[in-house]
């Protein structure tokens, strides 16, 4: 394996660390009803966004994934202020308060949602593919998905149409064990998801998911060969998320046995293991880098509460493009 840089470790650790900061804040407003609806939050998945944000070019190269999307959109460059802003529903939102926990979106940094409709965005991943494969971009789409998303049938005509167009797009399943409540083993006669591509002849395979350096070279020779115009990969990335499916998750599916088995390889203790070993990191750093991400957190937090509702007259502002006849008065 390529070696990592101290510099790209330590930007591993202190992103990692903001989205798990970020996702136990976001928990905490939810319990006191600053955040409504639905909340799912991305704890213990850290290391394949860490991973993947290192392997594409932001500037140019596009993201999309489902409805878990609160630090995608901060990978890709958002100011995590406006997602939190977002969650409490506030104008000031990365989608002016409409869209909440599961539409998050950044068109000025290339990310395209935050989609509530399991399996919607893969078509869509596609889509963005194709247009800068019309337009000559040479940019390439990373479209996320959970493990009980494969199951639509979207994925198959998607896999089909991508193959056939050589699209720029790598498909990436994070697979994190359940879909919402029920084990991959129940939701088909296999469980070995990476397996799905082989009928498309495109190039796919498992990846272990809880070590950043591993996502991020897959990922990156996935990236490069979409780059070269040679088409499209499946990667399943085996992870585990931490918390329930959302807030309202009571967990019954899965033992606490298990879940503090995975807790053991969390991805951001990994990374600081590692920042000690190679003396890259001293305990002192770490309260500095811990104490920055807390201010960091709560700043959004300020931001968001003390930002406005939207105002009743922007009900359809967003919504519909340009004039809609059925809106006339």
């Amino acid at each position: 394996m390529a070696s990592v840089s101290k510099e790209i470790y330590l930007d591993w650790y202190k992103n990692m660390l903001l989205w798990r900061k970020f996702e136990e804040k976001a928990a905490a407003m939810y319990i006191q009803q600053k955040i409504r609806g639905f909340l799912h939050l991305y704890n213990g998945q850290e290391a394949v966004l860490a991973g993947c944000s290192h392997a594409i070019n932001s500037e140019v190269d596009k993201m999309i994934t489902a409805y878990r999307c609160h630090v995608h959109p901060i990978a890709m460059g958002l100011d995590p202020k406006y997602v939190m802003a977002e969650l409490f529903g506030k104008s000031t939102g990365c989608s002016n308060g409409k869209g909440g926990s599961m539409h998050m979106f950044s068109k000025e940094h290339n990310f395209f949602g935050g989609h509530g409709i399991v399996g919607g965005q893969i078509p869509l991943g596609a889509g963005i593919a194709f247009a800068d494969q019309y337009n000559e971009n040479k940019a390439v789409t990373l479209c996320f998905m959970g493990d009980g998303a494969v199951r639509q049938g979207s994925l198959h005509e998607t896999f089909n149409m991508a193959m056939n167009h050589k699209l720029p797009v790598v498909f990436i399943c994070e697979n994190n064990g359940y879909a919402m409540g029920t084990s991959v083993e129940r939701t088909a006669n296999h469980s070995e998801i990476w397996k799905l591509g082989l009928g498309y002849e495109m190039p796919c395979r498992p990846v272990e998911g809880m070590k950043p350096e591993v996502v991020f070279k897959e990922v990156k020779k996935a990236v490069d060969r979409a780059r070269k115009g040679l088409g499209p990969s499946f990667l399943e990335i085996k992870t585990y998320r931490y918390k329930g499916h959302s807030m309202s998750d009571a967990q019954h599916y899965r033992t606490k046995e298990e879940v503090a088995k995975y807790k053991n390889q969390d991805p951001i203790d990994y990374v600081l293991d590692i920042l000690y070993k190679k003396k890259f990191l001293k305990e002192k750093d770490v309260e500095e880098i811990v104490n920055d991400v807390k201010s960091k957190v709560q700043e959004c937090v300020d931001f968001a509460e003390n930002s406005p509702f939207p105002k009743p007259e922007d009900l359809f502002k967003g919504i519909y493009q340009g004039d809609y006849n059925f809106l006339k008065e």
